[in-house]
């Protein structure tokens, strides 16, 4: 059976682009460190469940937490990259967005012993004008990204991209495989589920019914925080819409995601590209599957 893709951003609670304006980065390493119990409480609940991920992780957070990324490795997850300082590609140059890319990748590869094939932005932020950092995945030895995500959203999104896993023929980044962030099409519109906030705060019963509905569409993708389980981290004095958006149904989120993982058959981003054989496949292949 094709496995889906379950996969995990490691970033601290105080990373997040709706606290951007609340707290400053010269602060981040004052502030009390939670990612490593919080990722740690993950690691246990795959283990009870039998499942592997994808742990998209921020260098930044490797340095500070080596033990935990080879605990990743060693427990048999696929380490992947979620930048170094979890900025926005579309706050960077090209220049700088080169220099997060490659520290990255050289942090988590040194850190944890093992190649790092796969990327995703900080909040999805490979967007139509960003689409050069395609071609900068490329250049750093990437064979993967999952960045982009097909729906309309204020700070990111691309609705017209393809809602399926496919390597890119043309344009920005062809001949990398690009893995969209899980959408459902109802009426035209594509609708997000089964990650993140929308898995947070959408109903349980709309995420597994979409998720249902497009099963046979092939492996979808599946995406949380470690925040995103610790209903008891330091919150901060922000706006009603950026608190719903952070806070709300934070005691909720691991029994949700258990019942997701109880359903559906799951595994890493990496494994699930190469049951499509878009990874190491002949371009031939990559195009029949």
């Amino acid at each position: 059976m094709t496995p889906n893709a379950l996969t995990v951003d490691v970033e601290e609670y105080f990373q997040v682009e709706g606290l951007a304006k609340h707290v400053d980065r010269a602060s981040w390493d004052q502030l009390e460190s939670r990612v490593e119990w919080q990722t740690g409480s993950l690691l246990d609940l795959f283990a009870r469940e039998g499942v592997k991920a994808t742990f998209f992780t921020l260098g930044w957070v490797a340095r500070r937490h080596p033990t935990l990324v080879r605990r990743i490795v060693a427990e048999g997850h696929e380490l992947a990259s979620h930048g170094d300082g979890h900025r926005m590609i579309t706050q960077l140059s090209r220049e700088a967005f080169r220099e997060d890319l490659r520290a990255s990748k050289a942090t988590l590869e040194d850190v944890g012993g093992v190649r790092v094939d796969g990327y995703r932005a900080p909040t999805f932020s490979v967007v139509k004008d960003t689409l050069w950092a395609l071609d900068e995945l490329l250049a750093a030895g990437f064979t993967y990204d999952a960045s982009i995500y097909p729906i309309r959203h204020d700070r990111y999104g691309i609705p017209d991209a393809p809602r399926r896993p496919h390597r890119i023929a043309q344009g920005p980044g062809a001949g990398l495989v690009e893995f969209p962030t899980t959408t459902l099409q109802l009426l035209g519109r594509n609708l997000p589920l089964g990650g993140g906030g929308y898995l947070r705060l959408l109903p349980l019963q709309y995420n597994l019914w979409g998720l249902r509905r497009i099963a046979h569409e092939g492996p979808f993708m599946v995406y949380l925080h470690p925040w995103e389980i610790d209903p008891n981290q330091p919150r901060f004095p922000i706006g009603r819409l950026a608190n719903a958006r952070g806070y709300h149904n934070l005691d909720q989120m691991k029994e949700r995601l258990t019942q997701l993982l109880r359903e559906f058959p799951f595994g890493s981003a990496r494994g699930a590209l190469e049951s499509l054989r878009l990874l190491n496949a002949t371009p031939a292949e990559a195009r029949a599957a």
